[in-house]
């Protein structure tokens, strides 16, 4: 399992659109969901800052090992997150891993934490709640 928080900073000027994105996934979370397992994807969280006026977006992720890279994906939603990832995100900027120094949570979340079967239809999961 890998526990992840990343900063990117955002290209000036992208605010509306940074924010037309975030509603853009709100809007398509069963598509979202569609991209996550094959991703190993078990949890994705993004967080937003403006530190003396400049925009990051921070991604947080829990993951398995392995699964489909953003970029190998044929998924529709993935297509349009590139877009909006290359229109947005400055490619000037390092991005930059922040260090967990400790991670908690309940065995029973751990032990629930793995990839489906290679047979498992993901048309069988259960809708998620928001």
């Amino acid at each position: 399992m890998r526990v992840e928080l990343t900063r990117f900073r955002v290209q000036a000027g992208k605010q509306e659109e940074v924010a037309e994105w975030m509603e853009f996934l709100r809007s398509h979370m069963e598509a979202v969901q569609e991209t996550l397992e094959p991703e190993q994807m078990y949890v994705e969280t993004i967080f937003s800052e403006t530190l003396d006026g400049i925009d990051y977006l921070y991604w947080y992720s829990v993951r398995g090992e392995g699964g489909t890279d953003l970029y190998e994906s044929s998924h529709w939603l993935d297509a349009k997150n590139i877009e909006f990832w290359k229109s947005c995100i400055d490619p000037a900027f390092t991005p930059v891993d922040l260090t967990a120094q400790v991670t908690m949570m309940p065995a029973r979340v751990i032990d629930s934490m793995h990839p489906l079967p290679q047979n498992h239809s993901l048309g069988s999961l259960p809708a998620r709640k928001h």
